[in-house]
C-alpha cells in the first residue's frame, strides 16, 4: 500500500447509530473519534461518505457525528447490506472518485469489516481506523482488525490519518489542524 494521501482519499463514516452506539465498548471515544476525523476531512477537502443501516430501526447518526460531517458536506446514504459495497449504496457517492478509502464506525466486526473487505476486493486501498471503530465487544474488534489484515486493509489511528492527509508541518494548513484538532 501507499500512504494516505487526501486528494485521493475519501472518509467513510459507517452506521454510527443512534441505538447502537450506546452498546459499543468504549463507544464515546469512537464517537468522538469519528467526529475528530470529518473535522479533520472538512479542513483539507477531504469527501465525507457517511452510511446508515435500516435507520427506521436502529435510529438515525448519532447528532454529534452527523452535525460534524453535515459540515463537512457529508453525502448521507442507507443500506440494508452488511456491506454497503455490496448493498451498493455507495454508487453516485464520492467513493466513485477516490482510490482511498478510510473508514471508521461501527461494528468493525459486521458493517465496517464486511464494507472494507468488498471496498479492498473492488480493488480499492482501504484503510480502517482502529481508534475509531468499534464492536459490542473488543474481542471482536480485534478479531476483525486481524481478518481485514489478512486481506490487505490496513489498520491506522486517527493521528496516522491527519499527519499523512497532510504530508508536511510548517504550513498555515499545518498548524490549523495541529493547533484546533492534533494538541
Amino acid at each position: 500500500m501507499m500512504l494516505m494521501n487526501c486528494e485521493k482519499s475519501v472518509l467513510l463514516i459507517v452506521d454510527v447509530q443512534e441505538r447502537l452506539a450506546p452498546a459499543i465498548d468504549e463507544g464515546e471515544s469512537v464517537v468522538r473519534n469519528c467526529v475528530w476525523l470529518a473535522g479533520v476531512a472538512a479542513r483539507l477537502g477531504v469527501p465525507v461518505v457517511v452510511t446508515e443501516h435500516f435507520p427506521g430501526k436502529i435510529g438515525g447518526t448519532v447528532a454529534e457525528v452527523k452535525a460534524a460531517a453535515v459540515a463537512a458536506g457529508a453525502q448521507f446514504v442507507t443500506k440494508e447490506h452488511f456491506s454497503a459495497e455490496a448493498d451498493g449504496c455507495l454508487r453516485g457517492t464520492a467513493i466513485d472518485d477516490r482510490r482511498q478509502v478510510v473508514v471508521c464506525g461501527t461494528e468493525a466486526h459486521v458493517c465496517v469489516q464486511q464494507t472494507a473487505l468488498g471496498l479492498r476486493w473492488a480493488g480499492r486501498d482501504v484503510f480502517v481506523v482502529a481508534d475509531a471503530a468499534g464492536s459490542r465487544r473488543s474481542s471482536d474488534r480485534e478479531l476483525a482488525f486481524a481478518r481485514m489484515r489478512g486481506h490487505g486493509i490496513e489498520i491506522v489511528s486517527r493521528e496516522m490519518v491527519a499527519f499523512e492527509w497532510l504530508r508536511r508541518g510548517g504550513t498555515e494548513l499545518f498548524r490549523g489542524v495541529n493547533r484546533d484538532f492534533i494538541r
